[in-house]
């Protein structure tokens, strides 16, 4: 009977050892304030997205979501570093731990609040078609679009409303790539977002012959952390905070952007 114990015993104690390790696992991005904080450096994941994230004539990042994000770094008392990504690698980056976040205008979607922890929503924004000007009254119609070659970013919520739509694309690695197959003939027409859209083309810009037309969805930006990762709250609490102090709205009017911040 003492043996039958002693056997019980043990194998209560090592399931209790193997629930501990396992939870400790599915809880190992909770401490990722901390991590971030030991290491001494916040890793923002990014793509040339202006107005978001883009490189000034110095060659420094700055933008919308660059300058908050410098702001949320000396919150935590770190330094930051912004390193470009493959936009359809931004889960396995990130997971990875070669970046710490995704801030690159993001659209909050199901698959991505299914991958990652993310904030609240902090800017509206919509997809939308980008044509020539001599093609805008083709674009007007949609039963012209089956004839279309659409240029989209790789894993980019332009990219899925296409599928969804059954369009016929080509996947390029940025947006602003998307434009120039555009601008040079190779696509008929891009889907990318308003905010970019808004920035970069139209007369003053790089692409005065391009122009884009109504919106294909209503869409919302959002922070990814990694899935359980306690910054995600963090930064909800320090953004409704920042956006009290006028921070957030200074940054936004600096890059024309203030009407869609929330």
């Amino acid at each position: 009977m003492k043996k039958l114990i002693k056997i019980v015993s043990c194998i209560t104690a090592l399931s209790l050892l193997a629930l501990n390790l396992v939870a400790c696992k599915g809880n190992s991005n909770a401490q990722d304030m901390k991590y971030i904080k030991e290491k001494g450096t916040f890793v923002v994941g990014i793509t040339d997205f202006e107005p978001m994230d883009f490189k000034n004539a110095k060659g420094e990042w700055v933008g919308f979501d660059a300058d908050l994000a410098k702001e949320f770094a000396n919150t935590l008392g770190v330094k930051i570093e912004f390193v470009e990504i493959d936009w359809d690698n931004k889960v396995l980056e990130l997971n990875n731990k070669t970046i710490d976040c995704v801030w690159n205008g993001m659209t909050l979607t199901e698959s991505v609040a299914n991958a990652m922890s993310c904030s609240s929503p902090y800017c509206d924004n919509a997809q939308v078609i980008v044509v020539k000007d001599e093609d805008e009254d083709a674009a007007a119609d949609p039963d012209n679009f089956k004839n279309f070659k659409f240029a989209v970013e790789g894993g980019s919520a332009g990219e899925e409303v296409a599928k969804e739509k059954g369009y016929n694309i080509t996947s390029v690695q940025t947006q602003a790539d998307a434009l120039l197959e555009v601008s040079s003939g190779t696509s008929n027409a891009a889907i990318i977002d308003l905010l970019m859209a808004s920035a970069m083309i139209g007369e003053g810009t790089s692409y005065p012959n391009l122009v884009y037309t109504g919106r294909l969805t209503k869409e919302e930006y959002a922070v990814g952390f990694r899935k359980g990762s306690d910054l995600a709250s963090y930064f909800d609490s320090w953004y409704l905070e920042t956006a009290r102090n006028g921070i957030v709205n200074k940054i936004a009017t600096k890059y024309s952007i203030e009407a869609a911040i929330k």
